[in-house]
């Protein structure tokens, strides 16, 4: 009698429970295995690599919403479009329509002059759905490919506390220290300023947010933070 062989599709949406394989089948992370069966033991998105199979788990991963703000980078690039990783278990992309403002003459024009694999883009999520993944646009005014400023990679889901009740917090960062500060609600955040060091003090500033995202009284603390760190950067100054 032949052997039932079965596998699920890569990035398919599974709930704790859902047959992932049947056969000759390990079972791998947020998976498990009984007699020839390997089920999903969380909700996530399937995979495998070979005969391992296992499941992404979505719990504090970014998922993409229609409308939201993201820093990705450009991993490939395909006839007419580019795939983007945006710190999410979906894949973007971005096609050239979205990225310019008029036609692409693929015959005559070179995708790379435009964006090349490994660029880092500031872009808009115009749509997803789980079946064909996150569609980005870099048309309109403020995005595009990322020429300077360095980037801070936050949980995503530490994101709002960042940001404060009515932006009060993001906006009290950047009073301060005068720095432009970008939120990608993907997790990924663009830091850039004049100055080196206040640049470094705006990423020292995030990771402090991120560490005690969980605590009560948090502005209070990073105000008299942000307070001690720029004395000590005029003492610094003034000893030169």
């Amino acid at each position: 009698m032949r052997e039932v062989s079965f596998i699920i599709e890569k990035r398919k949406f599974v709930i704790p429970g859902e047959l992932l394989a049947e056969g000759d089948y390990n079972a791998g992370s947020n998976a498990f295995k009984e007699g020839n069966k390997v089920y999903s033991s969380m909700v996530g998105l399937s995979n495998n690599v070979g005969r391992n199979v296992y499941v992404v788990s979505l719990k504090g991963c970014y998922l993409p919403r229609a409308g939201d703000l993201v820093i990705g980078k450009v991993v490939e690039m395909r006839l007419g479009s580019w795939n983007v990783d945006i710190n999410s278990p979906y894949t973007a992309i971005l096609f050239t329509s979205e990225a310019l403002d008029r036609p692409f003459n693929s015959r005559k024009e070179d995708m790379t002059q435009i964006l090349d694999v490994g660029d880092l883009v500031l872009a808009q999520v115009i749509s997803f759905d789980r079946a064909r993944g996150p569609a980005l646009t870099i048309r309109d005014s403020g995005l595009g490919r990322i020429v300077h400023g360095n980037i801070v990679k936050m949980t995503p889901t530490k994101i709002p506390r960042l940001i404060g009740r009515r932006g009060s917090m993001i906006n009290m960062i950047k009073r301060e220290i005068g720095c432009h500060i970008t939120i990608g609600q993907n997790g990924l955040i663009l830091v850039s300023g004049k100055k080196p060091a206040l640049e470094a003090l705006a990423i020292k500033i995030i990771r402090k947010i991120e560490e005690e995202a969980h605590t009560s009284g948090l502005t209070n603390r990073i105000t008299e933070f942000i307070a001690k760190e720029k004395s000590g950067l005029n003492d610094e100054k003034s000893n030169e």
